[in-house]
């Protein structure tokens, strides 16, 4: 592996100071968040020229180091591309007279959809992604939605990556387009019972969507209906519709709160009535099922959810009756409802599992698998009369599967396995799921991946992954891409820590707000009992985390640099007090009970000022660092890795890579083409590799 031997780029110190609580702060790279950043987002041309130059200078930086990484990057994407069918296509689902289907062609970036009759055998191409995305630098499809009568489709587009998305109405007899357009939406819509009108939620010049309108067909959006307003910004709304299409609602929560209003969809005219308040500090979901709401909530103290019936006529907390019963470490984790049924996704120990019940006798049974690790979930299903469960499944060393499975018989038949045209022999692979002793007695689910021919004996390269935060939790799912890992002699792991529901709602708890370091600390005793059970050793170790994942590695970087060979952090969300100081930002508000407000809290500011990655960055020794952002992004906004950048680039003191690709033309997820995208992943695979001594690294 080669040093820098060019000039890296160096941004201008432009010290800018606030004092919050008595504590002063200093931002010497505020100047990189461009005062117009909401015009960035529909126009990134709008750019202020000194912010390109310097975004421009380490694209050009990032690109002249990784040059000598070219061909293992064309390897890498060569060997990835191998694994996937050009030409895939999903498991028609059923819909009444139809079955609807996606399609990939041979070279094509983006998905085409089709249906056809159930009693025929030649679809019908109702979107070509390929041909819609033409003449775009950024693609991405956001929702298709189809009226009762299957004749229409509202859509919706994102151009540029800001995630700001524009709708139309297709007439699916001609694939012609009405002239309905709908600009700066959230990207869903929920039709009416009579078809002749949806709802859909647009966002605000802050990209938040607060207000639901219903579009009459033909009409202009000058001339929509408000039909619902959230006033606080603190919160996220949207638009639903219960599985039996019955009821359309209006949902508002943030990350510890719900209120849901209702209308039925038949008469979409009708002023919207509460189910329960916010007031009451709860969270919750809804259903329909015959007479009666079918609830998944966290009522009553149940940590880890409970699903409980209510009436129609009045579902008010007070009638709320238990249907299953809250169970202590068995979290609820998603629910369906069917004619006759009722299926929850659950999960122990880190472990998933289905539940069938039979809504008229009370009879259940389970759904599991064998494997030691594996993800399990809802596949595809657009009927409410049906018997039918489709679900996936995969696990580390199992392509994904899915299933059509018959709750009355129990009968389980495979409708698909995924083809990986290179080859894969799942026998040459073992997956193990480990538990790493935390710092203060806790056991952390990690879940590993290694070719049966790699020595444990602390010689091998470890690629190691972990997110952490909103309760979200890592699947132990079937990744091809990682083989192009696994095959070099890394044994890749998943770090279940903290912050994530892997093991309960109390996981996620006791990694947010005041407890946020345990996120961190997980990790870092992650990284240290696999050094100590020989899987690894010091400095042999890439960790690699996204968004909030990419807070992590800020955040471990800091913490115990010593530890790590590389990090690699995408969109990281590195500017973590900064962004919770300014309200203007999108995602701010309704992100307080996640992080904790540090205006109107003094503590919280010092919470978060404790382990804000760019807040921290010191005078010492870091790893080879590659961080990756999006200039359209919304979520993580540019700047933050920028700055973050700039602020290690002045600091560090040795003479590792320190890297950063913005893409010019792309928000959050990066390019949205299907091998755009896996070019982007053999960048970050090459810089891995390029800072690790692994054999046969083309």
């Amino acid at each position: 592996m080669s040093l820098p031997v060019r000039k890296a780029p160096v941004a201008k110190v432009i010290p800018s100071v606030e004092t919050w609580h008595g504590f002063e702060k200093t931002d010497n790279y505020k100047w990189l968040k461009a005062d117009n950043w909401q015009e960035v987002m529909h126009t990134p041309t709008k750019l202020p020229k000194a912010i390109r130059s310097y975004l421009e200078a380490e694209n050009r930086f990032f690109k002249a180091e990784m040059a000598e990484t070219k061909i293992l990057q064309q390897a890498l994407f060569k060997e990835m591309k191998g694994r996937i069918k050009q030409d895939d296509s999903s498991v028609p689902a059923p819909d009444g007279k139809y079955l609807y289907c996606s399609t990939y062609k041979k070279g094509g970036q983006y998905p085409l959809y089709w249906r056809r009759l159930k009693d025929d055998k030649k679809n019908t191409l109702l979107f070509d992604g390929n041909a819609l995305a033409k003449g775009l630098d950024y693609f991405d499809f956001g929702d298709i939605d189809i009226s009762p009568d299957q004749s229409l489709a509202a859509w919706s587009y994102d151009g540029n990556g800001s995630e700001f998305y524009d709708m139309k109405v297709r007439d699916l007899s001609t694939g012609k387009d009405h002239s309905d357009l709908l600009t700066n939406t959230s990207g869903d819509a929920v039709w009416a019972a009579d078809g002749k009108s949806f709802f859909y939620t647009i966002q605000d010049e802050n990209h938040r969507p607060l207000k639901t309108y219903r579009h009459t067909l033909g009409k202009p959006q000058a001339d929509d209906i408000l039909v619902y307003e959230e006033k606080d910004p603190g919160l996220f709304s949207g638009v639903a519709q219960t599985a039996s299409e019955q009821f359309i609602t209006f949902n508002s929560h943030d990350h510890e709160t719900t209120e849901i209003w209702i209308v039925p969809s038949a008469t979409p005219d009708a002023s919207p009535k509460l189910v329960v308040s916010r007031s009451e500090k709860i969270e919750y979901q809804i259903e329909h099922w015959n007479d009666r709401f079918i609830i998944k909530t966290n009522a009553g103290g149940a940590e880890d959810y409970k699903i409980v019936e209510a009436p129609l006529s009045d579902p008010s907390l007070g009638n709320w009756k238990d249907l299953i019963a809250h169970r202590p470490g068995i979290f609820i984790v998603a629910f369906g409802v069917f004619k006759n049924w009722l299926v929850r996704l659950e999960r122990e120990n880190a472990l998933p599992r289905m539940v069938v019940r039979d809504m008229h006798s009370g009879e259940e049974h389970s759904i599991a698998f064998d494997e030691e690790a594996y993800s399990l979930g809802f596949g595809e299903m657009r009927e409410f009369e049906t018997d039918i469960l489709r679900f996936s499944y995969s696990s580390m060393t199992t392509p994904g599967q899915v299933f059509d499975y018959n709750m009355k018989t129990r009968e389980r038949i495979l409708r698909k396995t995924q083809i990986i045209p290179s080859g894969h022999n799942a026998e040459d692979y073992i997956t193990r799921r480990l538990l790493a002793p935390a710092h203060d007695g806790e056991k952390i689910p990690v879940t590993l991946l290694y070719k049966k021919s790699t020595k444990l004996d602390g010689s091998a390269p470890l690629w190691l992954y972990g997110y952490g935060s909103y309760g979200m939790s890592m699947p132990a799912s079937f990744n091809s891409n990682i083989l192009s890992l696994v095959d070099r002699g890394f044994i890749y792991a998943i770090a279940h820590i903290r912050g994530g529901q892997e093991k309960g709602k109390h996981w996620y708890k006791a990694g947010k707000l005041e407890h946020k370091t345990n996120t961190f600390k997980d990790f870092i005793s992650s990284a240290k009992f696999l050094i100590a059970e020989k899987y690894t050793s010091t400095k042999n170790i890439v960790a690699q985390g996204g968004s909030a994942g990419g807070m992590l590695m800020g955040a471990v970087t800091n913490m115990a640099p010593e530890l790590f060979n590389g990090i690699i952090a995408e969109v990281p969300f590195v500017d973590v007090l900064s962004t919770m100081l300014d309200t203007s930002l999108p995602l701010t508000p309704p992100e307080w009970p996640e992080w904790g407000n540090p205006i109107e809290s003094k503590q919280a500011y010092e919470t978060i000022a404790s382990y804000s990655p760019g807040d921290n960055v010191t005078r010492q020794a870091y790893p080879h660092i590659m961080a990756v952002g999006g200039l359209t992004d919304p979520r993580v906004t540019y700047w933050e890795p920028a700055k973050w950048v700039a602020n290690l680039r002045a600091k560090k003191t040795n003479n590792n890579l320190l890297l950063m690709k913005i893409i010019m033309t792309a928000g959050h997820g990066g390019a949205s083409g299907r091998f755009d995208r896996l070019k982007e992943v053999a960048e970050a695979y090459a810089f891995g590799i390029k800072i690790t001594k692994v054999p046969h690294v083309d």
